[in-house]
């Protein structure tokens, strides 16, 4: 009698891996994502979270906050964390140094920067205010103080000669060194931003990113040996990703506010939907992963001109980007 029962389980077992072979239930994998900073900014990747569309392709996201690009990268290259989500910038730093498993760009997220000109009075705003001025623009060579200087200089405002930019605030004590009297002037992500007015401590003057024109800010990157490895994995992120871009375009700033609320305990959802609703009016997401090679111009361009890459050294699109992943997307 034990002899049949053991054989019965055995068939069962048996049947039961079939069934999963077949379209049944698969293992859940763990990606073990890296992102510059939290932020509303990145309202499609928290749409994809809280949905369940990561959930949908059988993903399960660890999410960590590097808290500077210079951060996620070490962690994506030391193998700490799968996938980084910061600007391109970081990928060609890190090629020019010569590392052999070097990080590829196959989605971007943002296309636009996505910090706003705050300052402490809201008097009718013109560049020409910064001269003589200091303006917390955050580490040297990141994009958000690449693309303040490119702003400036567009407007007649030489960086260090005519305006100070102070590099010496890590990106996640900006606000914080503001309203603590530093600086006249700083450049805030959101909710950072809109928090800063609402305390009564600051005005938005400006958008940064609608001076600056499309670049491609914030992307998803990994090493080329986990591109390899983990293609399929590489694959459904993107598809979720692409499914959080759609989503939030075809959805109100109110609807998006209360789909990523989870992601933001401590703040109100009416100004979460407040932030949504500036990002989308300066066109910030990205309307697909895929990104576009003038997009990956212009970022070398704005490197450039922050010296801190030279035209002899600008790596070809190619090299540093895939779109294969995003163009698969169904």
């Amino acid at each position: 009698m034990k002899r049949k029962l053991s054989l019965l389980l055995a068939v069962f077992a048996l049947l039961g891996a079939a069934l999963t072979g077949c379209g049944g239930k698969t293992e859940t994998v763990t990606v073990r994502l890296n992102e510059v900073t939290h932020s509303v900014f990145y309202a499609p990747q928290y749409v994809a979270m809280e949905l369940g569309f990561f959930a949908d392709e059988g993903l399960d996201i660890e999410l960590t906050n590097g808290g500077g690009a210079d951060k996620v990268m070490t962690a994506v290259v030391s193998g700490q964390s799968d996938i980084g989500l910061a600007g391109g910038e970081s990928c060609i730093y890190v090629y020019n140094q010569g590392k052999e498993d070097y990080p590829r760009i196959f989605a971007q997220l943002t296309k636009r920067d996505g910090s706003f000109l705050v300052g402490r009075t809201d008097a009718a705003f013109s560049w020409d205010d910064v001269k003589g001025k200091t303006i917390i623009g955050g580490r040297l060579g990141g994009m958000p103080e690449m693309t303040l200087e490119y702003v400036m200089r567009k407007n007649g405002v030489e960086p260090n000669v005519d305006a100070t930019v102070d590099t010496s605030v890590q990106f996640n004590m900006m606000a914080g060194a503001f309203t603590g009297g530093n600086g006249d002037y700083v450049a805030l992500f959101e909710p950072s931003a809109t928090q800063v007015v609402q305390a009564g401590q600051g005005y938005i003057l400006c958008s940064l990113g609608a001076e600056s024109g499309d670049v491609p800010y914030t992307t998803y990157f990994a090493t080329q040996s986990y591109l390899k490895d983990h293609a399929d994995v590489v694959q459904k992120f993107t598809n979720a990703i692409a499914r959080g871009q759609k989503w939030v375009a075809e959805h109100s700033d109110q609807e998006v506010a209360e789909a990523i609320a989870p992601q933001f305990p401590d703040t109100d959802v009416k100004l979460v939907a407040e932030v949504v609703g500036r990002l989308r009016s300066i066109d910030a997401w990205n309307a697909a992963p895929a990104m576009e090679s003038s997009a990956w111009e212009r970022l070398e361009t704005i490197m450039t001109g922050a010296g801190q890459l030279a035209e002899s050294d600008w790596v070809p699109f190619e090299t540093l980007v895939t779109n294969d992943f995003a163009e698969a997307v169904k």
